[in-house]
């Protein structure tokens, strides 16, 4: 039987012990420094408390270590690793290989080891490079197909696989991006993504002749795969990741309910084939929807093969549920017809004669009349009218909206040495205490009095599900008091033995394999984004003969391997030829134009595309 876990995004500890009441079985989170969200660190104190919430229902807390680390940096990085091995979490998440060298090496308790996406996880060649050098799993490209997926596993079967589901999605393979960095000295590899490719482009060809203006041409929809989950963990995934981490809380509490139960509701029919890797029953009190989470429209991206209709060219916004259309105007307001309720504060919004998103707020409704505070002037009637601010389900995931409990059985005897009481359940370590009491003889029954005061577990995590009494138990008086205390010591010894996470093993080999996963990786070597002395001496040990600095460590200077040829700064599965109905291969229409084709900026920067159809691959180039 496999083990499935659901992982979710944790801004800060709040966020993530929410994403553990609504049904996670993990939670990855970013340190101070040196994780991929650079603006949503948490102190060791906030992701200790993390692990002590997470570890008592089985779940666990993966943090983000998933940048490349500058020569100054080392130091750092080794005394935040040293204080997340105390932290006890469960495991880290890494792009720079120099951290495999970084950790304490002195027996404290290492984590897991975890390949994060950054590390570029496209070929089942690169996952077993990965768990050759001591990686446990690896966070698989978002661009892979099931297929793919599929052979990867079947390839190294001992690895695991995590596999994103939901959430926004890079247009470049991870990793390989440096558009951001390129373009405005902050880097996607650092953690400060400016989101150039959100941004407006015009598609030009070599005689200057424009083929798209002003559009959003290489921003994606968000990825939902809630549709997928059985098919995903039949070919081998065994995580499915939510993205997030700049996600409040109420896109965690919806988001993680949603998949959660859709999880569970599959593992209901695969009973004898999945299990759920932690432990706890959740009740929700309100009913997820993934329309009224912020998105751009959703997307199995390549799941199923190349699809036409991944990118969102006239907005990079979330557009929202659709709503109905706009049917009256009048002074001030307007009637919607359909079947949508309203109130008071919604977020609307449209796509204008101009082919862009147009949003306002609703001031008033009554019924579906809408009083906008100010009202659009570009709002006709017949338009499509969607709502990406739900204020009435914002109020519901503003309260508490799940609990989550431990069904757990206590059995209550008389021992040689008092009474003794046991706690066990599925999942967890058996547990027993015992204390003494004076054995005095009860004048009336106690059975009821017993089962109330054992079934009193409070704020703990746990629930009585079944109370079991020996018979010679309840012919004797037993003080309400002793019963409170032996509860509480057992509920402790609980906690206790949740607390400790599952040692993590690892051999680290250090074998010289190919490492040239892509043709790119031999063109230009700085994307193995290599930017200090230890990840520079670990590469050099695995046998890679071209060492070059990774493209941040320079910023004023051009790449070495670019002396040559243009800056490559994305590798793209999307293909702009395909989307817009013109790659031959595929059964689209020959082009008119003349290549190579340019996207360029508003301030006049242009970025040449290469179309490489023997990789089904989109390079895009700065142009000098």
């Amino acid at each position: 039987m496999r083990t499935l876990e659901l992982l979710a995004p944790a801004k800060n500890l709040e966020c993530g012990k929410a994403a553990i009441d609504h049904g996670a079985d993990a939670v990855y989170i970013g340190a101070m420094k040196f994780g991929a969200r650079a603006s949503v660190g948490n102190d060791i104190d906030d992701i200790r408390d993390l692990c002590l919430y997470a570890h008592q229902f089985g779940a666990k807390v993966y943090v983000t270590v998933n940048t490349i680390i500058y020569e100054t940096e080392l130091d750092d990085t080794k005394n935040l690793l040293r204080a997340l091995c105390q932290a006890k979490v469960d495991a880290l998440l890494v792009q720079d290989m120099a951290i495999l060298q970084l950790l304490p090496s002195d027996g404290s308790c290492v984590p897991a080891l975890h390949a994060s996406t950054q590390t570029d996880n496209r070929t089942a060649e690169k996952v077993a490079w990965l768990q050759s050098i001591g990686f446990e799993r690896a966070v698989l490209a978002r661009e892979l197909s099931l297929q793919e997926i599929r052979e990867i596993h079947q390839q190294v079967p001992e690895m695991q696989l995590e596999a994103f589901v939901h959430g926004a999605l890079c247009v470049s393979y991870s990793g390989l991006c440096y558009a951001s960095q390129h373009c405005f000295h902050r880097s996607a590899n650092r953690g400060t993504c400016a989101q150039f490719c959100r941004m407006k482009f015009d598609l030009i060809d070599a005689n200057g002749q424009e083929i798209v203006h002003q559009r959003h041409l290489l921003s994606l929809k968000d990825l939902s795969q809630i549709d997928e989950l059985e098919d995903l963990a039949d070919a081998g995934v065994c995580s499915f990741k939510i993205e997030g981490r700049l996600k409040d809380i109420d896109y965690v509490k919806n988001v993680v309910a949603a998949y959660s139960q859709r999880l569970n509701k599959m593992i209901e029919r695969c009973s004898s084939d999945y299990q759920r890797a932690s432990i706890g029953e959740v009740s929700y009190s309100f009913t997820p929807n993934l329309k009224k989470t912020f998105n751009r429209g959703y997307t199995n991206y390549f799941l199923h093969q190349r699809q036409p209709d991944i990118y969102s060219p006239l907005t990079p916004k979330a557009l929202g549920e659709y709503v109905g259309k706009v049917k009256e105007l009048s002074h001030g307001s307007f009637n919607v017809a359909g079947t949508a309720s309203f109130a008071n504060g919604d977020g609307l919004c449209f796509i204008n004669d101009r082919g862009e998103l147009e949003g306002f707020r609703v001031n008033r409704a009554k019924g579906n009349r809408l009083y906008p505070l100010k009202m659009p002037t570009q709002l006709k009637s017949g338009m499509a009218l969607y709502r990406n601010n739900d204020e009435a389900f914002n109020k519901i995931l503003s309260g508490k909206t799940a609990e989550r409990k431990i069904p757990i059985s206590l059995s209550l005897s008389m021992s040689d040495h008092g009474l003794m009481l046991k706690a066990s359940g599925k999942g967890l370590r058996a547990v027993k205490e015992v204390v003494e009491i004076e054995a005095q003889l009860a004048q009336k029954p106690q059975r009821d009095n017993i089962l109330r005061q054992l079934a009193k577990l409070g704020n703990t995590a746990y629930v009585a599900a079944h109370i079991e009494l020996d018979e010679e138990v309840v012919r004797y008086f037993i003080p309400s008091s002793v019963l409170a205390t032996l509860r509480r010591q057992v509920i402790a010894r609980l906690e206790i033995e949740q607390s400790v996470p599952s040692a993590a093993t690892k051999t680290i080999v250090h074998n010289k394999a190919r490492l040239t996963w892509q043709p790119e990786y031999q063109k230009f070597p700085y994307i193995y984004n290599i930017s200090n002395s230890v990840a520079k001496s670990f590469y050099k040990r695995q046998g890679l003969t071209t060492i070059e600095d990774a493209y941040e460590v320079n910023p004023q200077s051009k790449p070495q391997s670019t002396a040559q040829h243009a800056v490559l700064i994305m590798q793209c599965r999307h293909c702009l030829r395909y989307s817009l109905g013109f790659c031959v291969r595929k059964g689209g229409k020959k082009p008119t134009w003349k290549e190579p084709l340019r996207l360029r900026l508003a301030d006049g920067k242009m970025f040449r595309l290469e179309f490489k159809c023997d990789e089904c691959q989109m390079n895009v180039y700065a142009d000098e």
